[in-house]
């Protein structure tokens, strides 16, 4: 069952419940209302029957004297002509039998149960009950029962009765079956109109769900992410739209920039896979043709190939560092020594400008951060100030609270410029000539990012560049994890 509810559309199963919560609803108030009813019908004829029994005058005489006569049943056939208006049944029940004295002026027989008899037996005039009963002819009735003491002309207790008042319950049956009828035929159409009301309320309020929706397929069978939903109020379907359009404007950037990304590395594989390729068809046709190539110009060819294939290696590294994941996705992020990162950064610069100077001053700090990626970021910055120093030229680092700048004596950047350093494959004019796939700073930039930190490049005073970055930390490690 729960799983063919489940299988029914959300619009369907919507009404379904509110049809069957208004149901449930509508029968508990009309089986509360129906139940009240009856309690007042009831309780205004025990009111009649207790008012019939304070104003009935049944001495001891005449209870002892209707003992005596015992009549069984009324005179002249009452039972069959049925009840007249505030006719009622008027008898005597002995404790010791069920055989009742019916009085000659009562309008039939009462059958007397067992807890008549106990009434009768307990010999005491306040004590009475109410209850449903049935005369001899099958008619229900509302009985009284009240004790009472048939006393002889001595002043003996004769034995001990009960005297039962009782009157139909025909017309208070009619109306609790009338009223029964209307309320079932109230909650018929009251769960009809829940339910009509219902699918009306799941056809309006899912109708965002139902637009979401086909964005969604259409998205899906066209991948046309430029789709948008509009968004009305501040509800939950106006915040799942929201996000959907978020979503889809974040896949569209991600692609856009993807595609970006692939024809700037297709343009900068180009240049260097074409001059290898002439320099290697310049090798093959020597060999083919038998005419050596100068020893000079071979070695500058073989010097050159080499150069092309370290570039390629170093543009292949690149972009495997731009395509990896987020260093929180991948789970590489642990506590690490920036000092010590950029010590073998400065170790690994210096063997490249062995012939520039470099000062360093570097005060312990520890960040969160991949370290091979990090240490990765501070060798291209260094990298950098390398290839602009002029010869003999001096590169100055320092780190302090978390600060780590990087300055050389270089040509600097134009003003200009500055805004497009960390953005990918951008290379200044001036340094097109030089080696580089253009992707380092971009990967300083994410880097840093990623590690809760911010990157910067300006001009240094006195001329050259200044590269910082400022990566959040503490100057003490943390305690170890037990």
């Amino acid at each position: 069952m729960t799983n063919r509810f489940r299988a029914l559309p959300l619009r369907s199963r919507l009404a379904l419940l509110v049809a069957t919560a208004v149901a449930v609803a509508v029968a508990v108030v009309s089986t509360a209302c129906w139940f009240v009813v009856r309690g007042k019908l009831y309780e205004e004829l025990d009111g009649k029957l207790h008012s019939v029994s304070a104003n009935t005058p049944l001495g001891t005489v005449p209870i002892a004297a209707a003992l005596r006569a015992c009549p069984p049943a009324p005179p002249e056939g009452g039972e069959g002509d049925g009840p007249k208006p505030d006719y009622y049944y008027v008898q005597l029940a002995r404790a010791s039998d069920n055989n009742p004295c019916v009085f000659a002026d009562s309008a039939g027989t009462v059958k007397v149960t067992s807890g008549d008899r106990s009434v009768a037996a307990a010999s005491d005039p306040t004590v009475e009950t109410y209850r449903n009963g049935t005369d001899t002819a099958g008619k229900e009735l509302r009985v009284l029962t009240v004790a009472a003491q048939a006393r002889g002309p001595g002043g003996g207790i004769v034995e001990d009765t009960a005297v039962m008042f009782a009157v139909p319950l025909t017309e208070t049956q009619g109306t609790l079956d009338d009223l029964a009828l209307l309320l079932l035929l109230v909650s018929g159409i009251g769960v009809v109109g829940a339910g009509a009301a219902g699918a009306w309320v799941a056809r309006a309020g899912l109708s965002p769900v139902d637009r979401l929706t086909g964005a969604v397929e259409h998205v899906a069978r066209t991948e046309d992410l430029s789709v948008r939903i509009p968004v009305e109020g501040e509800d939950e379907i106006a915040r799942l739209s929201r996000s959907f359009n978020a979503m889809t404007a974040a896949l569209a950037s991600s692609r856009d920039l993807q595609q970006q990304l692939i024809a700037d590395a297709g343009h900068e594989l180009r240049t260097p896979l074409t001059s290898l390729r002439t320099n290697i068809e310049l090798l093959a046709r020597s060999e083919e043709t038998g005419r050596a190539i100068p020893s000079d110009d071979r070695r500058a060819l073989l010097a050159s190939v080499k150069a092309q294939m370290t570039e390629l290696a170093a543009l292949i590294g690149d972009l495997q560092e731009l395509s990896r994941p987020d260093v929180g996705a991948s789970g590489r992020v642990q506590v690490v020594a920036l000092h010590e990162i950029a010590q073998t950064a400065l170790d690994r610069a210096r063997l490249r400008g062995p012939e520039l100077t470099f000062t360093a001053q570097l005060e312990p700090w520890y960040v969160r951060a991949d370290q091979a990626a990090l240490e990765r970021a501070l060798v291209n910055v260094l990298d950098n100030a390398v290839k602009f120093s002029p010869p003999g030229g001096e590169v100055e680092v320092h780190l302090r609270a978390g600060e780590l700048s990087v300055r050389d004596h270089g040509p600097g950047i134009p003003p200009e410029e500055l805004p497009h350093v960390f953005e990918r494959f951008w290379r200044s004019p001036s340094a097109r000539a030089l080696p580089g796939s253009g992707l380092g700073l971009s990967i300083v930039a994410r880097t840093v990012r990623e590690a809760g930190g911010e990157a910067a490049l300006a001009p240094a005073d006195g001329g050259g560049t200044r590269a910082v970055m400022r990566l959040p930390g503490a100057a003490s490690p943390p305690p170890p994890t037990p």
